[in-house]
């Protein structure tokens, strides 16, 4: 089942249990305009609300590229004044945080340029799995833009902050080699492998219970960000609810009767 979007450039797409969006401007190495930015948020609350929805990915469309980035071309329209800019970097920043905000478990599927806000979605989703054909970066230094901090603190959570500053001080391109070392990926695999390796994964999460990934996610999500301005009250009640939830009894019979678990999420 494919959601479309207002731009025809990008688009959700449910193969269950796993749910697709998909940055579909090829001809462009798959760059993000205005009109892209301001979809996301929609298309995941999308395959948020499905629940035959376990897992969310991101990819781009053909082989050239996961996201190059944001369009340039239209810069000189959307964002040609200080206000105009400022408002461009909002849908940016509504975008990351529709992934980081998921509540359920996100995957970038990366194959060739993931740059500048492609790197932004990226780091703003769970995991990443590159293909060996990957090349990273953020080139904002070389274009006088400011950076989302809410993304800034995406790179910082995974590489620190000294190669975060690399990163940006720099605004050098990373291949895959050193993006694994440093953590900014989890995973890389042969291009040619990357949708299979990809897909296994995903189907080992959509696997496990919903309500526990969910809580999992939370928790973690706490104690990387701010510690202090995580509502821990909220997070220990995910984890309470799972032992109230009638796949923890699913969870223990299938573990008694040696069969795999069939969680339905409640």
């Amino acid at each position: 089942m494919r959601i479309t979007s207002p731009s025809e450039k990008i688009y959700a797409e449910v193969e269950a249990p796993i749910g697709w969006i998909v940055i579909d401007n090829p001809a462009r190495r798959n760059a993000v305009d205005l009109k892209m930015w301001l979809a996301i948020p929609d298309l995941v609350a999308a395959l948020v609300a499905d629940d035959s929805v376990r897992v969310i990915m991101v990819r781009g469309g053909g082989e050239q590229a996961f996201v190059a980035g944001a369009d340039i071309s239209e810069f000189e329209t959307v964002r040609a004044t200080a206000e105009s800019a400022r408002s461009y970097e909002a849908s940016n920043a509504d975008a990351f945080a529709a992934l980081r905000h998921s509540p359920k478990p996100t995957i970038a599927m990366i194959r060739g340029f993931c740059l500048g806000g492609g790197l932004g979605l990226a780091v703003s989703c769970d995991m990443r799995i590159s293909a060996d054909d990957a090349v990273f970066g953020i080139p904002a230094g070389r274009l006088g833009v400011g950076y989302p901090p809410e993304a800034v603190r995406d790179v910082v959570n995974l590489v620190g902050p000294s190669r975060a500053k690399d990163i940006f001080f720099t605004a050098r391109r990373l291949d895959h080699t050193e993006a694994l070392r440093i953590g900014l990926v989890d995973r890389v695999v042969l291009a040619e492998e990357l949708v299979a390796e990809t897909w296994a994964l995903a189907e080992m999460i959509a696997g496990n219970a919903p309500l526990t990934l969910k809580a999992a996610k939370a928790a973690i999500t706490g104690v990387a960000g701010d510690p202090l301005a995580a509502d821990w009250t909220a997070i220990k009640a995910l984890a309470d609810a799972c032992f109230d939830s009638a796949d923890y009894a699913e969870g223990r019979a299938a573990f008694l009767e040696k069969r795999r678990p069939v969680f339905k999420g409640r």
